[in-house]
């Protein structure tokens, strides 16, 4: 799927879950620093681009720690859910498990404590889930249009 594809996919199954709109922005943006870092190859270069810290950094100015926090942890959400729970490492995507490695690998018992005292720990974990769920073709087929119009309301609604 494409960047947009999956943000719209992620986006939507947190409203579906019925996720704040903080969380849900931060659902629908938190691959953003793939983007920034570099469009066409952030996910293929074979090195951790930081892409969390990267958005987290961006969105923090514009929407506050609520969006820029699950963002930022997302990653270390990964690495966590894969020492909590024995079969989440196979369900990850092809990408998603190849990047697991050079994002530091599972947790040590000592850093899954050390994360579940983060703020926004529930949040990151809840974006994790759904991260690793919007990756599916033809999922919520409404326009491109429709869906940047319902991305800007949620950005109005945020922000305000």
């Amino acid at each position: 799927v494409t960047q947009l594809e999956h943000a719209w996919q992620c986006g939507r199954l947190a409203e579906k879950s019925g996720a704040n709109a903080p969380l849900q922005l931060a659902s629908w943006l938190h691959d953003l620093g793939h983007l920034w870092v570099s469009p066409s190859e952030s996910l293929i270069s074979g090195e951790d681009d930081r892409h969390e810290d990267v958005a987290a950094n961006l969105l923090e100015p514009l929407f506050g720690p609520d969006v820029a926090e699950p963002v930022r942890l997302h990653v270390q959400a990964k690495r966590y859910l894969v020492t909590s729970h024995s079969t989440y490492a196979s369900k990850l995507s092809k990408d998603s498990a190849r990047s697991l490695v050079w994002q530091g690998g599972p947790m040590s018992p000592e850093e899954c404590v050390a994360f579940e005292s983060r703020p926004y720990f529930k949040d990151a974990l809840k974006l994790r889930v759904w991260d690793d769920l919007g990756k599916k073709k033809a999922w919520f087929e409404d326009s491109r249009d429709d869906a940047l119009q319902y991305l800007d309301k949620l950005m109005r609604a945020v922000s305000s």
